[in-house]
């Protein structure tokens, strides 16, 4: 799946050589997260979400609860799910996004990925070297010194402890300790 503008998903079910194209809503789609073979979930400007169950083949729009845009959703399991965007906003589903609950993350900084290693750890980063982390499933997010104020846009964690922040000007952050300690610039630029 390739999201697009205004709305648009192309997907493709035979490895890129045939794409097809859906509109599914009326802004900007940046994030798809598949949560098994045939459930995924978008999200885009405006609180925009779309779920489908087939694969692609059709899309249901769902309520967000919020008009900021999203940045990333991700799906730990096929019912808990995040996504983060603008102003700080963080949603969470666990009951695979029928409802979306908002949450509070200490920050209003726009928050442009996120990543969980289960059902419970997670970090979202964004603007101003923002990292944020939760052990319990988003009750409280702890805002995580990185040294720098350069603009993180994804993260990736393979595990509890392991980690990589990706940002603007090429910087690469990385910890082994789930960022309790501290984090590795492993580009030395900062």
């Amino acid at each position: 799946i390739v999201l697009g503008y205004p709305g648009i998903i192309y997907t493709t079910s035979n490895g890129g050589i045939k794409w097809t194209s859906r509109f599914i809503g009326f802004h900007t789609m940046r994030s798809v997260c598949f949560s098994d073979l045939q459930r995924a979930t978008a999200v885009g400007d405006n609180g925009e979400i779309f779920m489908t169950t087939n694969a692609g083949d059709n899309w249901t729009q769902q309520i967000s609860g919020t008009f900021y845009d999203l940045s990333s959703v991700f799906f730990s399991d096929a019912n808990n799910g995040t996504a983060v965007g603008r102003t700080g906003t963080i949603i969470r589903t666990s009951n695979g996004g029928t409802n979306w609950i908002p949450q509070v993350s200490g920050s209003s900084d726009f928050l442009f990925g996120v990543s969980f290693s289960d059902s419970n750890t997670g970090t979202a980063v964004g603007l101003y070297g923002t990292i944020l982390r939760t052990s319990n499933g988003g009750i409280n997010w702890n805002s995580q010194y990185t040294g720098t104020s350069r603009i993180f846009y994804d993260v990736c964690f393979t595990d509890n402890n392991n980690g990589t922040a990706v940002g603007d000007l090429g910087i690469i952050m990385k910890t082994t300790n789930g960022g309790s300690v501290g984090i590795t610039n492993i580009n030395n630029e900062i």
